[in-house]
């Protein structure tokens, strides 16, 4: 069965995770944004949702975490919680 790791941010908002985005890619730590931002309590633990499988997770998750690139920060991808970013850090 595949597994994957990733971390998130959960925002209210599409723009709001959009410059949070761009902090990201001009070298922000993904970790310290998610603290700072997220309004998930995953973002205590900088985003870290740990490992999990299909169906585990939100359908919208699941197109991403399952076939995006990894180590890349993928969004913002609605779900009915908000506005999120995605990072895939492992996947087997």
């Amino acid at each position: 069965m595949a597994k994957a790791s990733a971390r998130h941010i959960l925002v209210d908002t599409e723009a709001q995770c959009e410059t949070l985005k761009q902090q990201i890619e001009a070298g922000t730590d993904f970790a310290e944004v998610a603290k700072q931002h997220s309004s998930c309590p995953s973002g205590k633990q900088g985003g870290d949702l740990g490992s999990f499988g299909p169906g585990q997770m939100v359908r919208e998750f699941d197109e991403v975490v399952f076939k995006g690139e990894l180590n890349k920060v993928h969004g913002p991808v609605k779900t009915q919680f908000g506005y999120h970013l995605l990072e895939i850090t492992s996947r087997s």
